[in-house]
């Protein structure tokens, strides 16, 4: 992550003021009737008098966030307590907002209007949103804000051809397995060769729990001893209420056999021969990666911790 550790980690410390929640905007007495200081000189909009309503300040403000700021300034551009900490706070208010679409997609317009102008702006400020919204690990992760932004840049006519096939490519991994939709149908095997597929995977109970996962990864080995040692889980798979799929996704037979003899026998365990990094069916970028499917097989949860997905369909 680079020059971003600094941020992330203070974000992380103060996440529960700015992230879903929380109070972001409010606690810090920032979200103002009028130009309010951000920092380093930067402000937000002035919102006209005859705005009277806190959602609507709150509207305006994010359509307009960006007006104040100078992209061709690369000094304030480069300044992390200025640049980085506005971005952080917009990202923050949408998610405080919990922003419909069409507000979420004129609050990324309003950024991307004034940074794509610049070479230089537009690459910090595209770093950033790459970092901020798109990393897992980061405080401010959002596939949606991330999308809104994908689209915009798409739309723009300072970047190349190459650069736009890169964010297609983005923008379509991304929008793929959203909750809601039929989960991408992939071909598996077990341990014995039988070829099984996602679609005609029998499911007992309400949910599928889908994992893919690579042996030797550290936080696939935690998942796995907590999921291991989760009295609620065995006792649903072992009743028939929840059916789990671990699929392998690296393509070594060998490493995957070994792999299985370590997971509950009630599992199913499969090899999808990489069929799911290949044809880049799933958004893998790091694992384990659990989605927590219905009995239709479309999408609860897409890429949750465990504890979420344990939440939505073993607590009761």
């Amino acid at each position: 992550m680079g020059r971003y550790v600094f941020l992330f980690l203070m974000m992380t410390l103060c996440v529960a003021s700015c992230a879903p929640g929380g109070k972001a905007g409010k606690a810090d007495g920032r979200q103002a009737d009028s130009a309010t200081a951000v920092s380093g000189g930067f402000t937000y909009p002035e919102v006209p008098v005859m705005i009277t309503d806190p959602a609507e300040k709150s509207r305006y403000i994010l359509k307009h966030y960006w007006d104040g700021f100078d992209f061709g300034d690369t000094l304030m551009v480069n300044d992390r307590d200025i640049a980085e900490e506005a971005f952080a706070r917009q990202i923050g208010m949408i998610m405080e907002a919990g922003a419909d679409g069409a507000l979420t997609a004129e609050s990324m317009d309003n950024l991307c209007s004034g940074m794509e102008k610049y070479e230089h702006s537009r690459r910090v400020f595209m770093d950033m949103a790459d970092n901020y919204l798109y990393n897992p690990n980061s405080p401010y992760y959002n596939e949606s804000i991330y999308l809104a932004y994908l689209e915009r840049m798409l739309r723009s006519g300072f970047l190349s051809e190459a650069e736009k096939g890169s964010l297609t490519f983005r923008r379509d991994l991304v929008s793929r397995n959203m909750p809601g939709a039929v989960a991408t149908d992939f071909r598996y095997y077990l341990e014995n060769g039988e070829r099984r597929s996602l679609s005609g995977t029998e499911v007992k109970g309400d949910y599928i729990l889908l994992i893919f996962y690579a042996p030797g990864c550290h936080t696939c080995e935690e998942t796995f001893e907590a999921m291991a040692g989760d009295r609620l889980l065995d006792e649903a798979v072992r009743r028939g209420r929840l059916t789990v799929l671990a699929v392998y996704t690296e393509g070594d037979e060998k490493e995957w056999k070994e792999s299985c003899n370590e997971l509950p026998d009630a599992w199913i365990k499969g090899n999808d021969r990489r069929e799911v990094l290949d044809n880049a069916l799933y958004d893998l970028k790091a694992t384990p990666s659990l989605y927590l499917l219905d009995s239709r097989k479309r999408v609860v949860l897409k890429d949750a911790p465990y504890g979420e997905i344990r939440k939505a369909a073993l607590i009761r």
